[in-house]
């Protein structure tokens, strides 16, 4: 008797475990159509009719994660080295959790698939072996020096000759200060293959650097942005 009674009551708990509601997703979408919506369209792929010097990210092809999307949306887009994104800090307005809330839903509604479409892309690319591993820093500092610094900065920082040529010329580019970026080594690598349009920005604010570098020297890039670009804060 008593173990037809716990089967029963397993059973009933399964039922409801299976109807309990996502409150974290439903409150970050009430968030999100509040705040998020008139720049970042209702299904996340921007609002272009907003005249914006900078689009807003296409947030259904983000290569962030949860986590660093949540850092975003707390601390704004500057902070963590955009120069020019008019994505603003959100930690004024809404609490932590809040954030958390918006993220889940941003990360859950829009791009669900995020975290397999990286991992695809990576078990698609070269593996590095072992012999040319210690070669990696060496090749990353020469291909960003002659060509990554050219709008990065020869320390990462987003300033150089061509970005305030650009401005003079009014035709203005934004680069990163790589020194505060939160994409991991494996993020920077996918970003400079495929370019920022790939993953949710404006064609030109990225290009995709996979046909001029095979992927031992990007993720070389990558791995000298990661452990010596970001250390000279």
């Amino acid at each position: 008797m008593m173990r037809h009674v716990s089967l029963v009551a397993l059973l009933v708990a399964w039922t409801f475990a299976g109807e309990v509601k996502d409150y974290s997703f439903e409150d970050g979408k009430e968030i999100y159509k509040i705040t998020c919506v008139s720049c970042h369209g209702v299904n996340g792929d921007t609002n272009n009719a907003m005249a914006l010097i900078v689009r807003p990210r296409q947030l259904d092809k983000t290569i962030l994660t949860k986590e660093q999307s949540f850092q975003i949306i707390k601390e704004g887009a500057q902070f963590w080295g955009a120069h020019a994104d008019i994505m603003p800090t959100f930690k004024y307005v809404y609490s932590d959790d809040d954030i958390e809330d918006v993220a889940h839903y941003v990360s859950k509604a829009f791009n669900p698939n995020r975290k397999q479409k990286v991992q695809k892309l990576l078990d698609e690319s070269d593996t590095i072996g072992e012999e040319n591993q210690p070669k990696m820093l060496k090749t990353g500092e020469k291909i960003f020096n002659r060509n990554c610094s050219m709008c990065h900065g020869i320390t990462g920082d987003g300033q150089s000759e061509y970005v305030e040529q650009s401005k003079a010329e009014k035709n203005f580019i934004f680069p990163y200060d790589l020194r505060r970026t939160l994409l991991s080594e494996e993020q920077i690598f996918l970003y400079a293959k495929h370019g920022g349009k790939f993953w949710g920005t404006m064609e030109d604010d990225m290009p995709s650097w996979k046909n001029k570098y095979n992927d031992f020297e990007l993720k070389s890039v990558a791995k000298y942005v990661n452990e010596k670009i970001k250390t000279m804060k």
